[in-house]
């Protein structure tokens, strides 16, 4: 029998904490692209990432399955081509950029987010809330600075991943009122898969160096596992956390998936940010912690009433 979670206003903190913990450990998959970029083209990576999930989530969903809307296959299809198109971009972005960079840059998703789902939602949001999100916005410009001159049309890719993003967790909040994240996710890997191994096949076909194929060696089959792993993992924490909580609420969580980037960025990359950087990192976490605080506040205010 299929257990449908109905979004609910009544575990904001569990939504967060698991919203911070997806954000956390996502990074984990940008280090590991970023790593294979250059021996391994970002279409074959985003493909394999996409059918390894399905792979992944193909015993879990066996043991929920049940019937699929005809109506909501178009939504499970616009899903995956979403998270194929932002991921293209983002990887593409990760063979050039430093991680913590891209990520900042990409932190303009959480503001298109809110704008979303205010517009197409109906999700109200409070002034306190509102200006707790622009201060984290002010936060990423902060350690995004100039790097148009420096790395060219790449840098643009990021805002292509953030757009595309967040109107796939538009969708993500929309499923979830009626579908279970094994089946969201596992509907996601499956028809991004599909559609990511015809663009390889096609990108491929006509020599573009995006969507070259090679046979991976034994450790890059391991990193393209774990990249996986970890993706599918990180996501599927993602969408529990919206089907607990409004999209709007969980906004500027996404911000804490800066200090993971960094972590990775220093121990893998050498990439260690700048003051500007740990600036911009200690405004946007800063943000994240006043908005879980005000929620808390109004939670316990609604059960005083009650």
């Amino acid at each position: 029998m299929r257990a449908v979670i109905t979004a609910t206003l009544e575990q904001p903190q569990k939504a967060i904490t698991l919203m911070i913990l997806g954000m956390l450990i996502l990074p984990g998959m940008d280090a590991i692209a970023k790593w294979l970029s250059s021996s391994i083209s970002t279409g074959q990576v985003v493909c394999y990432r996409f059918l390894l999930q399905a792979l992944f989530l193909l015993p879990f969903f066996w043991s929920v399955r049940g019937r699929i809307p005809l109506t909501d296959i178009p939504l499970h299809v616009a899903r995956g081509a979403l998270m194929i198109v932002g991921t293209f971009a983002f990887f593409t972005a990760l063979k050039y950029l430093p991680i913590a960079d891209a990520i900042a840059i990409f932190f303009v998703e959480p503001l298109i987010l809110t704008l979303l789902a205010t517009l197409f939602l109906g999700e109200k949001i409070g002034w306190r809330r509102l200006l707790a999100i622009i201060v984290g916005f002010a936060g990423a410009l902060i350690v995004i600075r100039p790097n148009f001159e420096v790395f060219g049309w790449p840098a643009l890719l990021p805002l292509v991943a953030a757009a595309a993003f967040s109107v796939y967790l538009i969708l993500t909040r929309r499923l979830s009122q009626r579908e279970t994240p094994i089946r969201m996710q596992f509907f996601s890997g499956l028809f991004g898969g599909l559609i990511a191994t015809l663009a390889l096949g096609f990108g491929d076909r006509i020599g573009w160096p995006l969507f070259a194929t090679v046979a991976p060696t034994q450790f890059e089959w391991f990193l393209l596992f774990a990249l996986a792993l970890i993706s599918t993992v990180g996501h599927l924490l993602v969408v529990h956390a919206f089907q607990r909580a409004p999209a709007g609420l969980l906004a500027p969580f996404q911000y804490t998936e800066i200090i993971g980037a960094t972590l990775l960025g220093v121990l893998f990359f050498g990439d260690f940010p700048d003051a500007l950087t740990w600036l911009g990192v200690g405004i946007i976490v800063s943000s994240g912690l006043y908005v879980f605080h005000r929620e808390r506040a109004i939670s316990a205010r609604s059960e005083s009433v009650t």
